[in-house]
């Protein structure tokens, strides 16, 4: 059944002073009863199109292991994306995997702004400004955050099998993501590099608060057969913690590099070679 609603987002271990930051996107697939779940069956809000299976466990027992904060989205993707940017036709899906989600059909920035605008201010900018506001706190006590967003991907998408148990997602800021590659390295399990997503996304929740921020971040995706159980999520806890706790003792790690975005050169060559 899917979750009940109680707040756009959740924070663990608030107030600790660690230099980690997790977040997780899409924690829940909880959507508030005045949205009659979307007109959605309630077995079509247990699908991964409502939320990253596994990724809020994963997510606690590892801001657990490393007694960190982390920030949980308590509300379902189908709703608003977090993920996306304002700007991002996927922000708010019509049809995902499938499945048509007949509560969005009318809801765009254009044709249904007062509905569109709604769940911007009840759900997407509380769930961002807790973000910014963990990270502001941090910067203001002298140290420079290290942001790891936890997701989750399907063994199958549109037929195919996905053979990664575990993804690495960047942008142009490679500094944490090469010390997830080392670590995870040692699972013995195949090891995705911007895939089976690419971590290059114009306006996505890194893009916002680690890349327009200059701080450390990536994204780990972890396949959702690999998180079924708590002893499938235990698994992965020593090989990200150790890549966070390496990370940290890192001098590169320790600056706010301005690095910018591969999305922005892709940008600046489209309009020059216009």
């Amino acid at each position: 059944m899917p979750k009940p609603y109680t707040s756009p987002y959740e924070i663990l271990n608030e107030g600790n002073t660690s230099r980690f930051l997790l977040i997780c996107d899409h924690a829940s697939n909880a959507i508030p009863d005045d949205y009659a779940q979307l007109g959605l069956p309630a077995h079509e809000l247990e699908r991964h199109v409502a939320w990253d299976i596994g990724a809020a466990e994963m997510t606690r027992y590892l801001a657990d292991t490393l007694g960190c904060p982390a920030i949980l989205s308590g509300f379902s993707r189908l709703l608003i994306d977090p993920n996306r940017g304002l700007d991002d036709p996927t922000l708010i899906m019509k049809l995902s995997d499938g499945s048509i989600i007949p509560g969005n059909l009318d809801v765009d920035q254009h044709n249904n702004k007062s509905a569109w605008q709604d769940r911007v201010s009840k759900f997407y900018m509380p769930y961002h400004l807790a973000i910014a506001s963990a990270l502001d706190k941090s910067l203001s006590d002298g140290q420079v955050p290290i942001i790891l967003s936890v997701h989750s991907f399907t063994p199958n998408f549109k037929g195919e099998d996905r053979p990664w148990s575990s993804a690495v997602l960047w942008d142009k800021d490679d500094r944490l993501a090469k010390h997830l590659f080392t670590a995870l390295s040692k699972s013995e399990k195949l090891v995705g590099n911007n895939q089976p997503y690419s971590g290059r996304l114009k306006n996505d929740c890194l893009y916002r608060h680690g890349t327009e921020n200059g701080l450390p971040h990536a994204l780990i995706e972890l396949r959702q057969d690999c998180l079924m159980r708590d002893v499938d999520c235990q698994y992965w806890v020593p090989f990200l913690a150790n890549a966070l706790t390496t990370a940290e003792t890192d001098p590169i790690c320790a600056e706010r590099k301005f690095l910018g975005s591969y999305t922005e050169n892709n940008f600046k060559n489209c309009i020059e070679n216009q």
